[in-house]
Order: structure tokens, then C-alpha cells, then sequence
């Protein structure tokens, strides 16, 4: 017995699979270049998508005896990505960031900031600095 091909168009939730592989896949390498230009300036990650209570922090940087929690964003231009930064997003990354630092040796007291990396659709990469105090 011959089986037939399905002509059935892929179903709503295959095709959101997919778009999610590919942001997936686009985040973690625009994760990639934001860690090689931090360590081009002497910054190693020490963690990558740590997950806090609040929410995951996409890089966890070391500066010294200080850390950068870094929220990675990209789209066709730098505006476009710094747009997808909103407030609620910005203070659960800064809930996760304070769970984070319970666990360091100064707790609390450990020298920190929050950057914003824009990567474009180039792949050049823009930094904003201490974006919590924004």
C-alpha cells in the first residue's frame, strides 16, 4: 500500500518552533560578539544566561573584583534594538543581578553596573554603559 505525502501546510506551532530556533540561534550569536569585544578590552564573561528569580541575565561579566550584568538586544540598527529594552525588563534584570551578587563574597556590596549591548544586523556593536541608572 502506497502512503500519501502530506500537502498540509506546516501548523501554526511548527512554524513558531522554527522562529524560536532562529532567535535562538541569532541571540546566542550576537551573545558571541558581544563576549569577544568585552574581551577585546581586557573584560572575561564569567557566565552566560544565568537564570535568577527575576529573569536571565544574558552575560555575566568580571571587571575587575567588580561585575557587569550585560542585557544583549540586536535588530537591523543599534535604535531599533535599544528600543526593545523596556523598564520591566530592565528591573527584573536587576532583580536576577541582586540574587546574583547574595552569592558573591561582598554580597550587595560588590562593585556592579547593568550595560545594554546593541548588536546590529552587521554585526557591530554598541555599548551602553550603566543603563539602571538610565
Amino acid at each position: 500500500m502506497r502512503r500519501r505525502r502530506s500537502t498540509a501546510k506546516p501548523s501554526r506551532k511548527t512554524a513558531r518552533q522554527i522562529r524560536g530556533a532562529v532567535n535562538y540561534r541569532n541571540g546566542a550569536a550576537a551573545e558571541d560578539i558581544v563576549v569577544d569585544d568585552y574581551a577585546r578590552r581586557g573584560i572575561p564573561a564569567a557566565r552566560r544566561r544565568w537564570r535568577g528569580p527575576g529573569g536571565e541575565i544574558d552575560l555575566i561579566l568580571e571587571a575587575g573584583e567588580g561585575l557587569i550584568f550585560v542585557e544583549v538586544k540586536r535588530a537591523e540598527t543599534h535604535e531599533l534594538a535599544a528600543q526593545r529594552l523596556s523598564r520591566r525588563q530592565l528591573d527584573r534584570i536587576c532583580s536576577s543581578a541582586s540574587d546574583f551578587l547574595s552569592g558573591m563574597p561582598k554580597g550587595q556590596l560588590t562593585d556592579c553596573r547593568v550595560d545594554l549591548a546593541l548588536v546590529d544586523a552587521q554585526g557591530r556593536v554598541s555599548i551602553i554603559e550603566n543603563v539602571s541608572q538610565l
